[in-house]
């Protein structure tokens, strides 16, 4: 199976805080991957990399065949910018337009960005709602939704997209117990469908079952990874056992 995206030797810096050191993975078509981590390991700022929302400041990435960065040098605007149509991301604050309907939310970066028909792009948006359990909602406003509903309609905004590869940073964090269930249920469809996805999340239950493999993350480095149920099960790494049984106790 091909690279959806691959990540080399990433390292990026805030002013004297080092956030990723000399980072790489890479992530196969039809591949879950989850990243966990203690916070301000540099997961999320892995992922806004990934997403060039923030900028590298050395190494590789490529989106299959495209190269958007190379030794810390950035390839052309025309490839960032259909590199960025690879991919579909999903934040923990929903980020939807507040003055749009759902349904211009979803549509308009693929009528207006991607130069795609409306009447189409229109159709598969209501197919996106209603297999969310949205479809009466179309013209609602992000303020009458629940955070669940509206962390839905972002899900369904990025995948009107069509991309190849979907990124969530902390879908669930900014919602409460039961609205957090009806995400990771989405998410879990789209893995049994095939999507591709990397996910940044605290929910390392959610992430043993529904991942093929997870990354543990702390000071900026990969400490370990592994398939999934192996990594939370049976962690190699002294680091990693401590964050996972620290997990555990929280939770008890």
């Amino acid at each position: 199976m091909n690279d959806v995206v691959t990540v080399s030797k990433f390292s990026k810096r805030f002013g004297d805080l080092q956030v990723l050191k000399d980072i790489s993975l890479s992530v196969k078509q039809g591949e879950v991957v989850s990243i966990i981590g203690p916070s301000g390991s540099g997961k999320s700022t892995l992922l806004r990399c990934a997403a060039m929302l923030e900028t590298a400041d050395s190494g590789d990435l490529s989106y299959g065949d495209i190269s958007v960065m190379k030794n810390g040098v950035y390839t052309s605007k025309s490839n960032q910018k259909a590199a960025r149509n690879r991919f579909g991301l999903v934040f923990q604050n929903f980020n939807l337009f507040p003055h749009y309907s759902v349904l211009r939310n979803i549509i308009d970066a693929p009528v207006c960005v991607q130069k795609r028909k409306k009447k189409e792009v229109v159709e598969e948006a209501m197919a996106l709602l209603k297999k969310m359990g949205l479809e009466d909602r179309a013209e609602a406003y992000p303020c009458q939704l629940s955070g669940g509903q509206q962390q839905r309609v972002s899900i369904v905004r990025a995948l009107a997209m069509k991309p190849d590869i979907l990124f969530f940073d902390e879908p669930t964090s900014a919602l409460d117990p039961e609205l957090t269930g009806e995400i990771l249920k989405v998410i879990r469809q789209l893995a049994e469908e095939h999507m591709t996805m990397v996910i940044v999340t605290h929910e390392i239950n959610f992430a043993k079952n529904v991942s093929d493999r997870i990354i543990f993350m702390a000071d900026g480095v990969i400490v370990e990874e592994g398939p999934a149920a192996a990594l939370v099960e049976h962690p190699q790494n002294e680091r990693t056992r401590s964050f996972l049984a620290n997990i555990s106790r929280d939770r008890d």
